[in-house]
């Protein structure tokens, strides 16, 4: 039993010397020579490689030297599925069932991941460095259990729950997930503010090393009017690139959804793709002759494919001021999708202090997000003097309003407008922000109003978007 206890006690010191060494690190930039010696001599009794401890070697590179420890990272951060497992664990503890050794080799994976991403240091950053920071953050992505972008750019919002890690069933992390998503973000803005943003795009081998994210994407359409040349095309080369992988991904999601009833007024097209053999068999059964052992078929029945349509009109109205642009890029993706649409007429609007009609280019969000300029304040009155003249069917309209709705003094006016459209038959749908990590902020005056109002603002996640719209649309 004190053999048992004593190495309990130096299994754990050893994933605290980790940890600790982990702490120091995130907080302070200087090397504590006795928690690194340490950290070498305990990872190396594990069995890993020391480059686990070098901040400049990616987690990429490791596992390329290494391949054997890309799935020990997959899933390594997943939290438990329920507290009970906890208490499950917590037993197995008392009874000696817990692999200690195995956890100190958990604490260096982790530690390695947490580093990488959250102590991203100071000074200028390089294209390469940029490039190697996604990389540990979709690793970081990856251990929770996530697809690699999945709390950054949306790819696991769209479908409202987290793509899975290599496990059987992907993690509940609708808590997390905005918190992190957010919190990454913000880290990398940072990473790319303190790039040399243009000396990058001058250079098409450093240009050819960005990996198109929403930050970059914004400081891109922030910078656009500084740039040219080389340099310009660069750019816009690389928000293509994001607009294609979002669109790619926000198009399924549209897909998802159901086309209409169907429309049994139209007679089903006679064409063989659309003939209902299991229905012509079973009505012409009683054609069948024992004898010659044969099925005479006196009439074919085909499926209906035609389905009840109703031209709808979709005005989406979007806050372009510098605390949306996730919003702004997000929406043009999504108006040039469902403009896509049969039967759907759609309308975009951008505006801040002034507002501008986006609808000549609502098929290409390329071109739209071109056209905006990002920054300023609000003026929702001006954006809504644009929009009133496009309803021209109340009933068959639905507006979207996209904005954290601060107005400053002009909350009231627009608020009146909104309620005069409702009450006319528009469907009205407000909604705080369109984000990929479904954070939203939004002014608690127009929150408590739209819920009187009966149309409550709906969540920052752009999947319960696509969702309203479907349901007004079907």
């Amino acid at each position: 039993m004190t053999e048992h206890l004593a190495e309990v006690d130096f299994q754990e010191n050893r994933r605290q010397v980790l940890y600790w060494r982990l702490l120091a690190r995130l907080f302070d930039h200087e090397e504590q020579a006795a928690l690194e010696s340490s950290s070498v001599a305990v990872v190396t009794d594990v069995g890993l490689p020391r480059e686990l401890l070098d901040q400049r070697t990616s987690v990429d590179s490791i596992v390329q030297r290494h391949p054997e420890l890309a799935a020990e990272f997959d899933d390594l951060m997943v939290p438990a599925a329920d507290p009970e497992d906890e208490a499950d664990d917590e037993d197995e503890a008392d009874d000696g069932g817990r692999d200690r050794a195995a956890e100190v080799r958990r604490a260096a994976l982790v530690s390695k991941i947490l580093l990488n991403v959250f102590s991203t240091g100071s000074g200028s950053v390089s294209a390469e460095r940029l490039s190697r920071w996604q990389s540990d953050a979709g690793w970081l992505e990856r251990a929770l259990g996530c697809r690699p972008g999945g709390l950054t750019s949306g790819r696991h919002g769209v479908a409202g729950m987290p793509g899975g890690g290599s496990g059987s069933a992907a993690p509940d992390l609708s808590n997390l997930a905005p918190a992190i998503g957010s919190e990454l973000g913000d880290l990398e803005a940072d990473l790319v503010s303190r790039m040399r943003l243009r000396e990058v795009l001058a250079d098409p081998h450093l240009a050819a090393r960005l990996t198109p994210s929403m930050s970059l994407v914004e400081q891109l359409l922030r910078d656009k009017g500084n740039l040219s040349g080389l340099a310009l095309a660069n750019a816009k080369a690389l928000i293509r690139r994001y607009i294609d992988e979002v669109a790619e991904v926000l198009r399924t999601e549209v897909e998802k959804s159901s086309a209409g009833a169907l429309d049994r007024s139209v007679p089903p097209k006679r064409v063989f793709r659309n003939l209902d053999l299991d229905r012509t068999v079973w009505k012409n059964l009683t054609n069948w002759s024992p004898e010659e052992e044969r099925l005479y078929v006196d009439r074919l029945y085909y499926r209906h494919t035609a389905r009840r349509t109703t031209p709808q009109r979709l005005i989406v109205v979007v806050d372009q001021s510098g605390s949306m642009t996730d919003s702004m890029v997000n929406c043009t993706i999504l108006a040039s999708i469902f403009a896509g649409l049969p039967k759907v007429d759609v309308h975009l609007i951008a505006y801040d202090t002034r507002a501008v009609d986006l609808t000549p280019w609502v098929s290409d969000p390329f071109e739209m997000l071109l056209r905006t300029n990002l920054g300023g304040g609000n003026d929702g009155p001006v954006a809504m003097a644009m929009a009133r003249p496009k309803i021209a069917e109340p009933r068959g309209t639905c507006l979207v309003w996209i904005s954290d709705f601060y107005e400053f003094d002009r909350s009231q006016p627009l608020f009146d407008a909104i309620r005069e459209v409702y009450r006319s038959g528009v469907k009205f749908i407000p909604v705080g922000s369109v984000t990929s990590s479904g954070r939203q902020e939004v002014n608690p005056w127009f929150r408590e109003r739209f819920k009187d109002l009966g149309t409550p603002v709906v969540s920052g996640h752009i999947s319960k978007l696509v969702r309203e719209l479907k349901t007004f649309l079907a």
